[in-house]
């Protein structure tokens, strides 16, 4: 047994959890997430091991504002893709919107409740 924890999941608020998740579990192409009985906390699990995206219902959620100091992300998800054009068109396909497309290496999206991720060229 060792006192070094490992990461098991990054936890999102939203007002809508199962919703959330099957966003996620179509972007990434992840398994079926895994529902609480109460509904308020469902889990992906990255089928290939390591963590994985847990997602909680958050009454009256707000969603971060990009770019925001007043209603700041305070995170975001950056997912790898070796095609940014396929990428791309794929997860506004499925309901993400673009907030930022500067050629970086990465765009910007928000997924439809409003928190930030990249899709970053890898």
């Amino acid at each position: 047994m060792s006192a070094v924890p490992t990461l098991g999941v990054v936890a999102l608020d939203c007002p809508d959890p199962v919703a959330l998740a099957e966003f996620y579990r179509a972007v990434l192409d992840w398994d079926a997430p895994e529902v609480a009985e109460d509904g308020h906390w469902v889990t992906l699990r990255d089928p290939r091991g390591g963590a994985g995206i847990a997602f909680q219902r958050v009454p009256d959620y707000r969603p971060p504002a990009w770019p925001s100091a007043e209603n700041p992300q305070q995170m975001h998800l950056d997912l790898n893709v070796t095609d940014m054009e396929a990428a791309h068109e794929r997860v506004l396909g499925i309901g993400a919107k673009l907030l930022d497309d500067a050629p970086k290496g990465f765009r910007v999206y928000a997924d439809p409740v409003g928190h930030p991720f990249c899709l970053c060229a890898s």
